[in-house]
């Protein structure tokens, strides 16, 4: 049985009650929430990694991205980075590689990730049409399907699919002109096989096919937004709310035959657009789980999206995204380095954990209760241990002349917080 229909018979297993130990909440009422597609556990039954709960009421996780580029293929560092993202708080890793020993990489990846593992399975496959074709068109059902099945059976607990891309979303795209017609690698890919076949979206025409794999091992389907939009002028346009509307209903459907979904969500949307798209998904999907790639709020921060996309997702959380898809500083430049990683989850981090003290999530806000104690009492170990970068703090904290090492070095003896104390206990 998958996860879903254990739940609805009212089991609450050994894996529900760790994941509601880790959010503070009761096991049944999480159960309940898997049981009607509103939580998910990305977990394949054979892939042994701690259960973590994304969905309703739950704390805000971070998604961090990873993997190879034909331009560079170092499984070292794709190792680094995952120890990387780890280490400063990623509650689940995608591999994304489009180069080198795709299959291997993957593997090891599986083999060393103490958290969810991802993959968009339609890269393998265009990868694979290529290389043997010529061309991606030349691609045909069953060479997808194998590597979903693959991809299934090695361990991987979720995966990407553009279902909702639809030969009458194509249509629709055709009309609304758009800036950017499609940024999604994955879109693009389908995209073009359709186009070149004249056919539909293997993933919708045989979405039953995949649902199939899917109940086989608990795979989570993260259904693709294949339309999401890439510049600001695009979004929330007809296009991306006709695939959103396809999404919806392929959700339904996932959800009667026991398997989990996630949701994922755009892109590039503007400040006063977000918490929009965030109902819309929301009501459309029935509260499915809602993975966001930021979302970004301008087009042009180039060396600062992680910014950009820290404000966006800050505000999603807020108005009830559940996952944020991290964005790093090399966004839209070249491959992310180790420390490109690093600040992406930092950034990524920072936004959910601000979501989550809006929307009144137990606990969140107690972290930095903390802090303001610690500022307070001038305990810098304290404030060191509770900031999101520690190694950086207790760097910089060693730079601070020796005569200024109670308070910092930006106030010096005239410290705010030291002079009102002093001031206060004068009688």
């Amino acid at each position: 049985m998958t996860r879903i229909e254990i739940t609805k018979k009212g089991i609450i297993t050994d894996e529900i009650k760790e994941a509601a130990v880790s959010e503070g909440i009761n096991p049944e009422s999480l159960a309940s929430d898997i049981s009607i597609g509103v939580t998910v556990i990305p977990r394949n039954k054979i892939h042994n990694i701690k259960p973590v709960a994304i969905g309703r009421g739950l704390s805000t996780k971070i998604n961090a991205n990873i993997g190879t580029s034909k331009d560079k293929v170092s499984f070292d560092d794709e190792m680094e980075k995952l120890d990387v993202l780890v280490r400063y708080g990623a509650d689940a890793v995608m591999d994304l590689s489009t180069g080198g020993h795709i299959r291997d990489l993957r593997n090891l990846l599986l083999k060393k990730s103490p958290i969810a593992v991802g993959t968009v399975p339609i890269y393998e496959a265009a990868i694979m049409a290529a290389e043997t074709h010529g061309t991606i068109s030349k691609m045909t059902h069953d060479d997808l399907f194998k590597v979903i099945e693959r991809h299934a059976e090695e361990g991987v607990d979720f995966v990407t699919v553009h279902s909702g891309l639809t030969r009458k979303a194509v249509e629709r795209l055709r009309e609304d002109s758009r800036i950017l017609d499609i940024v999604s690698r994955g879109g693009s890919f389908l995209l073009e096989w359709m186009i070149y076949n004249d056919r539909e979206n293997p993933l919708y025409e045989h979405y039953e096919r995949l649902l199939e794999i899917s109940k086989k091992y608990d795979l989570t389907l993260s259904l693709g937004d294949g339309m999401r939009p890439g510049c600001l002028e695009d979004a929330t346009d007809r296009s991306q709310i006709e695939e959103l509307l396809t999404i919806g209903e392929l959700r339904d459907r996932a959800l009667e035959y026991g398997v989990q979904v996630i949701v994922e969500g755009p892109g590039h949307v503007p400040l006063n657009q977000v918490e929009l798209n965030i109902r819309l998904q929301k009501e459309i999907c029935k509260g499915a789980p809602f993975y966001v790639l930021g979302p970004l709020v301008t087009d042009v921060a180039m060396g600062y999206d992680h910014i950009a996309a820290a404000i966006g997702g800050a505000i999603a959380g807020a108005a009830g995204a559940d996952f944020l898809c991290y964005v790093t500083p090399a966004e839209h430049i070249r491959l992310p380095d180790i420390e490109d990683v690093k600040e992406g989850v930092i950034a990524s981090k920072i936004a959910a954990h601000a979501a989550d003290i809006a929307k009144g999530v137990p606990g969140a806000i107690d972290r930095d209760r903390k802090m303001a104690k610690c500022r307070k009492n001038l305990d810098w170990n304290g404030q060191i241990e509770l900031s999101f970068d520690p190694e950086k703090i207790r760097k910089w904290r060693s730079e601070v002349p020796p005569t200024e090492q109670e308070v910092c070095s930006m106030c010096g003896e005239f410290c705010a917080i030291r002079t009102v104390e002093r001031a206060l206990r004068k009688k």
